[in-house]
C-alpha cells in the first residue's frame, strides 16, 4: 500500500510574477502549469493521493481539468498546507510548490529513498559565490538554497505546524518544533518560477499552443415599461428598458457566455447567479469586467468578438461605433477585432413583435504567449 501523499501548493496569488497571468495559469501547450506538474507526477504512480491547493476563486474551475482532491487554500502558503493536511491519511507526505514545473522521476525517487532517516528530508543547492551577510564575509559552505518537495513525517509536519508562527518552508517549521532534518543533493533544473525572467531557466516546460478557441452565447430579455436601456454598455434612447435582475444589457450578457464558452468556464448564471442580490441591477459593463479579468489571469487572450443584435425596435444604427469603442476598452481588444452587427426578424416571433431583443455573440481565444514576454 502506498504510504505517501503529495500537495501541490497552488493558491498563491503571483503578486511578484507581475503580469496579469497568474503563474499557474501560464499555458504548457494546452495545460495551465499546476496541470502539467500534477499529471506529470502523477505518472510515477509513488503517491495515495494528490492535493492541490487552490484560491477560492480558481476552485470550480480547477476542478474541470483533472481527479484530484483540491482544497481552499489560505492567505499564506503555511495555511494552505495546514487546510491541505487535512485530507492526508498516509504516514508520509511530500510537499512541492506548483512553481517547480521540472522535477524529474529520479529526483523524487532520490528524495523518497531517505523518507526514514529523518523527521523531514529537504534538497538543497550549494551556492557558489561569495556570501557576505549584514557587512561581513561568511562561509559559503554553510549556506545552503533549499528547495521543495521535502518529504516529512505526517504527524510530525501537522504538529510542527500548530502555531501561529509562519514558516517559509516545512522543515523549518520541524526543526523549531524540536524535530530533525536531513539535507540531500537537489536538483538545478528544479529551479522555482517567481519572476517572469525565470521561465528561461526551466528547461521541461513547452511553448502554449496556437489553436485559436471559440466560443458562441445568446441571451434574450423582454422589454419594460420602466428603467432605461443598455445594450453594449450604450445607453440607447427609449422609453422602456429590460426585464432583469441586472440592468437587463442582453448584448454584453451574451458576450459573456460567448467568452466563458471558449475559455470552458461556464455560463453566466454560474458565474453571476440571478438569485444572488449582489448583482441586482448591476451595471453590466462591471459583470463584463470582472469576466476579462479571470479570463486574463488564467493565461488567455481575447482575439476578437462578434456581436448580432436581433430587434425590431429600437434602431441601433447610431449607436454602433459607440458600442465597438465601450466594448473594446473593456476587453482589451483593438477597436477593429470588436464587431456589432444588427438585424430584424422580418415581423416574425417574440423579437418580431416587439416584444424583446435577442443576441447572438462569438469571441475567439489565445494563450498568452509567456515565451515572448520572458
Amino acid at each position: 500500500m502506498r504510504d505517501l501523499t503529495l500537495i501541490l501548493l497552488s493558491a498563491g496569488s503571483s503578486s511578484r510574477f507581475e503580469m496579469d497571468v497568474k503563474k499557474q495559469w501560464l499555458r504548457i501547450k494546452h495545460d495551465p502549469l499546476w496541470f502539467f506538474v500534477a499529471k506529470k507526477l502523477e505518472k510515477t504512480s509513488v503517491f495515495a493521493k494528490i492535493i492541490i491547493t487552490s484560491s477560492a476563486d480558481d476552485l470550480e474551475y480547477m476542478k474541470s481539468y483533472g481527479q484530484f482532491t483540491y482544497v481552499e487554500g489560505g492567505d499564506t502558503r503555511q495555511q494552505s498546507l495546514k487546510n491541505s493536511l487535512k485530507y492526508v491519511n498516509t504516514d508520509y507526505v511530500l510537499v512541492s510548490d506548483i512553481a517547480r514545473a521540472c522535477i524529474e522521476a529520479t529526483f523524487l525517487e532520490r528524495i523518497i529513498s531517505h523518507k526514514t532517516d529523518a523527521d523531514c528530508i529537504v534538497p538543497f543547492l550549494p551556492l557558489n559565490d561569495t556570501i557576505v551577510y549584514d557587512g561581513v564575509t561568511i562561509d559559503r559552505d554553510k549556506v545552503k538554497r533549499v528547495q521543495t518537495p521535502q518529504l516529512s513525517k505526517t504527524a510530525i509536519l501537522l504538529k510542527a505546524l500548530d502555531t501561529d508562527i509562519e514558516y517559509t518552508d516545512e522543515s523549518s517549521a520541524i526543526v523549531a518544533s524540536g524535530g530533525n532534518r536531513e539535507f540531500i543533493d537537489g536538483d538545478e533544473n528544479a529551479h522555482k518560477i517567481t519572476h517572469i525572467s525565470d521561465l528561461n531557466k526551466i528547461p521541461c516546460i513547452d511553448s502554449p499552443s496556437n489553436d485559436i478557441l471559440s466560443g458562441n452565447g445568446f441571451d434574450v430579455h423582454a422589454f419594460d415599461d420602466k428603467g432605461d436601456m443598455y445594450l453594449c454598455g450604450v445607453k440607447i434612447d427609449s422609453d422602456y428598458g429590460f426585464k432583469a435582475h441586472s440592468d437587463g444589457d442582453v448584448a454584453i450578457h451574451a458576450l459573456i457566455d460567448a467568452i466563458l464558452g471558449a475559455a470552458g468556464m461556464g455560463d453566466i448564471g454560474m458565474m453571476f447567479p440571478d438569485n444572488d442580490d449582489t448583482y441586482k441591477g448591476i451595471d453590466s459593463k462591471e459583470l463584463l469586467k470582472h469576466v476579462v479579468k479571470k479570463i486574463y489571469n488564467y493565461g488567455y487572450i481575447i482575439i476578437n468578438v462578434d456581436i448580432t443584435i436581433a430587434a425590431q425596435k429600437p434602431r441601433i444604427g447610431q449607436y454602433k461605433q459607440q458600442m465597438r469603442e465601450t466594448i473594446s476598452s473593456i476587453i482589451n481588444c483593438d477597436m477593429h477585432r470588436v464587431n456589432v452587427k444588427a438585424t430584424t426578424t422580418e415581423k416574425l416571433g417574440f423579437v418580431g413583435r416587439a416584444e424583446g431583443v435577442a443576441v447572438f455573440a462569438n469571441a475567439n481565444l489565445k494563450y498568452f504567449n509567456w515565451q515572448q514576454k520572458s
